[in-house]
């Protein structure tokens, strides 16, 4: 066991969970409400209708996703404090692919959906094409921002398997959330390697990712807003020096 003087604080680990509903609530609604309502999948023209006529919630949902990825790169350090004195190596491990997920990839693949509504714009170079091109257009992005989505899904898989072994090697949370994060883990890799693989799969897998995250993700998540850590881990902060 690595001195004491190291572990993360119960304060710091209530601020994790904090941060991490501010991720849930950020994404969710990005992700679950914006392009759940907005994008009409395989029809570029009522997606193009959506867009245009919502435009201040397009543009929100995009604000929003990037505040969830500006929180997660701080939640991978704070992860990373947490874990590192039980495997500093598996810790490093697991923070780096978490913050390649969504604060590198994600952020990056925000671009594509700012791209939809840019080509849809009256003063935009798109108005060579004809309206119907254009919708496409728009569509076409919005895919590509899906599949990068997956890309970067796939990346926070491995991170939530990662993270399922840090909770059973340490005495941070109870080891239930291990398994419940293994299930996570095999949510987002199932979802991304299916889809790209096995496409018209997309509403049975988003269903698998959806329940999994929840039990994993959302269950961690009041775990450390409300407890914290487990009892052994406090007493342990306690231990005289």
């Amino acid at each position: 066991m690595k001195s004491i003087k190291t572990m993360a604080s119960i304060k710091s680990i209530r601020l994790t969970g904090l941060l991490y509903l501010g991720v849930i609530i950020c994404a969710g609604f990005s992700q679950g409400y914006v392009r759940g309502t907005l994008v009409v999948p395989e029809n570029a023209a009522e997606t193009a209708y959506g867009i245009l006529q919502n435009e201040g919630l397009f543009r929100l949902g995009l604000t929003t996703d990037l505040i969830a990825f500006l929180l997660d790169a701080v939640i991978a350090i704070l992860l990373y404090r947490i874990f590192a004195p039980f495997n500093k190596t598996l810790a490093m491990e697991s923070s780096a692919f978490r913050i390649i997920a969504h604060p590198a990839i994600g952020s990056l693949n925000l671009l594509n959906h700012h791209m939809a509504l840019k080509v849809l714009e009256t003063d935009s170079p798109s108005n060579a094409f004809n309206t119907t091109q254009v919708q496409q257009i728009s569509a076409y992005f919005m895919e590509a921002h899906h599949y990068g989505y997956l890309i970067a899904g796939s990346f926070f898989g491995v991170h939530c398997l990662l993270l399922a072994l840090l909770i059973y090697r340490s005495n941070v949370f109870p080891k239930m959330f291990g398994g419940l994060f293994l299930g996570t883990a095999a949510g987002y890799l199932i979802e991304s390697f299916t889809n790209f693989n096995v496409p018209g799969q997309e509403g049975f897998t988003a269903l698998i990712v959806g329940v999994t995250a929840v039990l994993g993700e959302m269950g961690l998540t009041l775990y450390m807003l409300v407890k914290g850590a487990t009892e052994s881990y406090k007493n342990l902060k306690k231990l005289p020096l």
